[in-house]
């Protein structure tokens, strides 16, 4: 099977890409514009392997897409290349139009001239799946059912109305063209080389900094956190099982608030790398103005995927936050890399904090 993952040296495509590869049936070629988020680092390992091929390039490039998909001729396009991160789409809204909008536009088009070479059971058999977030649900309270795949959508940023209006572009293509289309909307991942400007390794590298760990409002906006070989492993079930025109929901069954995620991450690191002085990183939290617009509560009913392909989270949360502090304070060179490259975290004194969303 020949995988043509966009996005594929950010955060969550970097791990698809590293998933996809442990499969000896899978070939995988990763397009990404290599922007602030995108890392070739975090794909060293698969580099060499004669499975796996890179190109740098915009997914808004006609030209370039055409290219590649005619070269490669893929079976099928896992589409997670896009800006993703919340607080910049606020303060630079246009950027996420370009690529979130724009760019799935002409990703969707150029699919649908590759399809039309096809023969018919290879045309048949062509996937494109379009990985968005549950960000597109907007805002939900405390005692408010989960999203499911029917929930209406209610964008709140400009990020969330950028991957919603995607989400439509992709149903639209399917509809008017046939192009066998399957979305998936996922809760917040985290996990192993994820970039320093989001929720969970911020609130870790401050700690370990002794640096105070920046919390919006009062703290208690809940998420629905997953882990991101979980999503991984639901995106190649997807892949291998997922039906055209479906929607498929991600989700790790553990919602939190964000003070009490950030007091577990305190008690973790005390426990793995206690202060010097004996004090406990709990100590180092501060709370900071809210963001705009900061919608309360995200989570997801994963019913339907677990019903029709059998997938769940397998990774506990306090597991997987472990193993994820665990992974940064034995890759610290990485973090710091980023870090001294003048990351705008770092230059606008990390005033502002974000959650890793359902792409990059």
């Amino acid at each position: 099977m020949k995988v043509f993952v966009t996005g594929g040296a950010g955060f969550i495509g970097s791990s698809l890409v590293r998933h996809l590869l442990c499969n000896d049936d899978i070939e995988v070629l990763n397009l990404d514009k290599l922007t602030y988020a995108a890392n070739l680092q975090n794909l060293a390992d698969v580099a060499g392997n004669p499975r796996y091929r890179f190109e740098q390039g915009d997914i808004c490039d006609n030209a370039l897409l055409a290219k590649l998909f005619v070269d490669f001729a893929p079976d099928a396009v896992l589409h997670l290349a896009a800006e993703s991160h919340v607080d910049r789409s606020i303060d630079q809204p246009m950027d996420f139009m370009t690529t979130n909008i724009l760019g799935t536009a002409k990703l969707l088009e150029a699919a649908v001239h590759y399809r039309d070479l096809l023969d018919g059971n290879q045309a048949d058999a062509f996937r494109f799946i379009h990985v968005s977030t549950d960000e597109v649900f907007g805002s939900l309270q405390a005692g408010d059912t989960p999203f499911n795949p029917d929930t209406p959508y209610d964008p709140k940023s400009p990020y969330s109305a950028s991957k919603a209006a995607s989400d439509h572009l992709a149903r639209a293509w399917h509809q008017t063209y046939g192009l066998p289309v399957i979305l998936t909307n996922c809760s917040n991942n985290y996990g192993p080389f994820q970039f320093p400007e989001k929720f969970i390794p911020l609130m870790i590298i401050k700690g370990m900094q002794g640096k105070k760990m920046p919390v919006y409002g009062r703290g208690d906006n809940i998420r629905d956190w997953l882990h991101v070989a979980d999503h991984c492993n639901g995106l190649e079930t997807v892949l291998r099982q997922g039906q055209s025109g479906a929607t498929y929901l991600f989700g790790g069954n553990a919602e939190c608030s964000n003070l009490q995620m950030v007091t577990l991450l305190g008690e973790i690191l005390d426990r793995l790398q206690p202060r010097p002085d004996g004090g406990s990183y709990t100590e180092q939290i501060e709370f900071v103005e809210d963001r705009p617009g900061h919608d309360f509560r995200y989570a997801i009913d994963v019913s339907t995927v677990q019903s029709e392909l059998g997938w769940t989270p397998r990774i506990e949360l306090e597991d997987g936050l472990r193993q994820t502090i665990e992974w940064y304070l034995s890759h610290r060179d990485w973090w710091q890399n980023l870090l001294e490259r003048g990351s705008v975290v770092e230059r606008q004194g990390l005033a502002r904090v974000s959650s890793e969303r359902g792409t990059q």
